[in-house]
């Protein structure tokens, strides 16, 4: 796996990610909204911890600088 996310777009995914899964246990989001947000938050958390997007792949976008 190459990498394919640079660190600005690391920092904001990882930011992003914990505001969703906080949103959702906290119970400010519930439902079908509060499980969408949750999913995306967990993927958001997880594109960002390993540095690699399999949409960027499919989009030929590359925000790391390598």
């Amino acid at each position: 796996m190459k990498k394919n996310v640079g660190q600005t777009d690391r920092t904001i995914r990882i930011v992003v990610g914990i505001v969703l899964i906080g949103l959702k246990l906290a119970g400010v989001l519930a439902g079908t909204v509060g499980t969408v947000a949750l999913v995306a938050g967990i993927i958001a958390l997880a594109t960002g911890f390993i540095n690699f997007c399999p949409l960027y792949t499919l989009l030929k976008i590359n925000t790391s600088k390598s």
